[in-house]
């Protein structure tokens, strides 16, 4: 499971082209001096169907583009809505689908900007534009004569000689329509309209002050205390320091990327605790980066729209549209699982405190308690002494272009899908980007954008985004899919070395980007999933990375090309379930906490003592803290997207634990009856059906969560 992915969360041209278009919103006018916004604007040029102009966009174009695209997709809109001829499916709903227009182009253009580019000029045009942007797609859904149109039209559905698909695709927009606020009354409306606007500006906030702790650094002047880190670690932290202005020096970033491999390696016990605080603490020092008053108000915000909306809480709102359907549903799964997780962990740390307490002892170091820096330290040590196996042992086989391989070979095996690179013959948004063609039996289907590194403006975690989606209706047929991840570029001359975690993150994101790809959906707007089937895709194509296939191919030592050892294999399998209760507690709180945030008919006010309270009722150990601590939860507070759905990870792995049991049934991994049938019915499909009938046509049945509890080595109670 990686639950710092992020799904994909940006404004897609098939999203755009089913919300409906917005009466006028003021926009400021844009200086005289910005310069020409058409290189967004515009239709773009070059192969592939065209390709995003990296090197002729600046972000003083922004403005003038967001205006301008604005404009014509309100004249767009005016001529569906307008149109004298009474509604038909063809004249409004299907007029729609096939609309494409400039703002589709501007959005995955504004969304690597967001997230990959953030300067400060960037971020204080987020500031300025985010409430203009919501105040225009709240007005687009909340037109009352659009939906007039729609409504007339699902009102007689019945007797309109509809297919399944348009069927589908009439009822989700109708219901889009009514969950956003259509049937209210004007002034409910103009409610819903401010609270987006406010909730916009607070998520860009958010954004900015959690970046702002994640770009500081703490400096390291002596080269003791980097003992125990691997030379390739230590060398990608002076580069680090280099880059601050701080040549000679070791810089450890607030990332995770940075925080993680530290904590397991270093053995300066009090640098461990300062790097481990200052890493859970982002946005929770009480200084201008303090994100819990944000918090706050979001959290109040969220709670009136959805009284305003007639749901109960903000969590029955966002929930209204996914697998699990309530929140009883997801919390049931939850709630399952978590007893045998904190079980587990006790047992982790009992390991871990017997191995410390014998150290002591044995004068090998002082006499402590096992805290939470020292949680990765000490489990690397228990791995060690349990099963021979220690994970910087792994890293030089997991050479990160050699693992970029190694998911290329696994997608062509078993989707039919080839990878070529052609970096340098289109535009890319930064030099460390690289881009492949992708063709299907000879057919180019794709181009796949990789953005591998942390950088300064970048914001932490791994993501997937999609440029252009494949639309039968549209013609769209080759997809622009993107992968961003943040891994530690490696020393000046040095490799780039990954561990097993960092290399499952690079399988899951490349399983949305192989979604995408693969996708065959007709119209546009059944597209995009419920949340909770998101990540089951990417979850799923982790599973292929620990094949022998993949290891004996791409896991090679970066020295000498020797394959890794089949009896580290062996060890890395037999430690397959280790440190399960770690990961699943880290990962389980952030998605409990988030559940009962927002599943409260009266908002939290302190979101700190909130977590604190909601945590100590769960019985969290104490050596662990939530994966995503609330004052830095992107995921809930950068925008709607994961808020009352973090629960999703876990939901998606109970279907892929099931689904690799399906293939792991046939007595080979790569049976290609299985992946094409996972293809056909699952990945190609969209929401064109119901996912839970989609997941029983591919199993026969309902996901079964044993497989769940195996995979992770907890007792199933059979």
């Amino acid at each position: 499971m990686k639950p710092v992915s992020g799904a994909i969360l940006l404004a897609t041209a098939s999203l755009l082209a089913v919300l409906p278009a917005a009466a006028q919103t003021p926009a400021a006018t844009p200086a005289t001096t910005a310069p020409d916004p058409a290189p967004m604007l515009d239709k773009w040029p070059g192969p592939f169907e065209g390709v995003p102009q990296w090197d002729k966009i600046k972000p003083a174009m922004f403005p003038a583009a967001f205006e301008k695209g604005m404009a014509e997709a309100r004249a767009q809109f005016a001529a569906i809505r307008d149109n004298p001829a009474a509604p038909t499916f063809a004249n409004t709903i299907e007029a729609g689908q096939k609309t494409t227009n400039s703002l589709a182009r501007v959005f995955p253009v504004w969304g690597v900007y967001t997230s990959n580019l953030a300067s400060p000029e960037v971020q204080k045009i987020a500031a300025e534009w985010s409430p203009k942007l919501s105040a225009f797609f709240t007005e687009m859904s909340l037109d009352p004569k659009m939906f007039q149109r729609v409504k007339t039209l699902y009102d007689k559905r019945e007797t309109l000689g509809l297919n399944a698909q348009q069927m589908r695709l009439l009822e989700r927009e109708y219901r889009d329509y009514v969950t956003s606020g259509a049937l209210l009354d004007a002034a409910q409306k103009a409610e819903v309209k401010r609270i987006n606007g406010e909730l916009a500006k607070l998520y860009t906030e958010f954004s900015r002050k959690v970046l702002a702790d994640e770009e500081t650094a703490i400096i390291i002047d002596n080269e003791a205390d980097l003992a125990g880190l691997p030379d390739s670690f230590k060398a990608s932290l002076a580069e680090e320091a280099k880059a601050r202005g701080q040549a000679g020096k070791w810089a450890v970033k607030n990332t995770r990327s940075s925080m993680q491999p530290f904590l397991m390696y270093a053995t300066n016990r009090p640098l461990r605790e300062k790097v481990y605080k200052a890493y859970i603490n982002r946005g929770d020092n009480g200084d201008a980066n303090d994100t819990n008053a944000t918090i706050a108000q979001i959290l109040k915000l969220r709670q009136e729209r959805a009284k305003v909306l007639g749901f109960k809480t903000h969590a029955h709102y966002r929930m209204d549209d996914t697998m699990a359907e309530t929140p009883e549903n997801a919390t049931k799964l939850m709630m399952s699982v978590w007893p045998a997780a904190v079980a587990r962990v006790k047992q982790e740390v009992a390991d871990m405190q017997a191995l410390a307490d014998a150290e002591a002892k044995a004068g090998k170091g002082p006499k402590i308690t096992i805290e939470g820096w020292d949680y990765r330290y000490y489990a690397e040590k228990v791995r060690k002494a349990k099963y021979d196996l220690d994970e910087s042992e792994v890293k030089p086989y997991l050479e990160l272009n050699n693992m970029v391989n190694a998911m290329f070979y696994a997608a062509g095996r078993l989707y039919d899908l080839e990878f070529k690179e052609n970096t340098g013959a289109i535009p890319v948004f930064h030099p460390d980007v690289r881009t492949f063609e992708v063709k299907r039996k000879d057919e180019t289907v794709g181009i796949f954008y990789l953005d591998n590194f942390a950088r300064a403006g970048k914001r932490s975690g791994a993501w997937a985004t999609s440029y252009r989606s494949r639309s039968g209706l549209r013609g769209d047929k080759i997809v622009l899919a993107s992968n961003n991840n943040n891994f530690t570029k490696g020393g000046t001359g040095e490799p780039t070395l990954i561990s097993i975690d960092d290399a499952s993150t690079l399988f899951h994101e490349f399983g949305h980007a192989l979604h995408s790809l693969l996708s065959q959906v007709y119209y546009p707007g059944l597209a995009g999933t419920p949340r909770d089937f998101v990540e089951y895709p990417s979850q799923v194509n982790e599973n292929w990375l620990l094949t022998p296939d993949v290891l004996n191919r791409y896991a090679k030592h970066y020295k000498t090309g020797e394959v890794i050892p089949a009896a580290l294999v062996e060890k890395i399998e037999k430690a397959a379930t280790f440190n399960q209760g770690f990961d699943t507690v880290e990962y389980l709180s952030s998605a409990i906490v988030d559940m009962q945030l927002h599943n409260r008919e009266t908002p939290v006010t302190d979101p700190d003592a909130f977590e604190r309270d909601t945590l100590a009722s769960l019985g969290m150990p104490k050596e662990i803290v939530m994966r995503h601590r609330l004052p830095q939860f992107n995921h809930l507070f950068s925008s709607d997207a994961y808020s009352a759905g973090y629960y999703s990870y876990l939901w998606s792995e109970t279907m892929d634990a099931d689904t690799w049991a399906a293939f792991e049934e046939t007595g080979n991994v790569w049976d290609k009856a299985t992946a094409d049938k996972f293809r056909t019915v699952l990945l190609e499909t969209g929401n064109e059906t119901d996912r839970k009938e989609a997941y029983k046509a591919f199993r026969g049945r309902d996901p079964d969560v044993k497989a769940l509890f195996e995979r992770r080595g907890f007792p199933t109670g059979e």
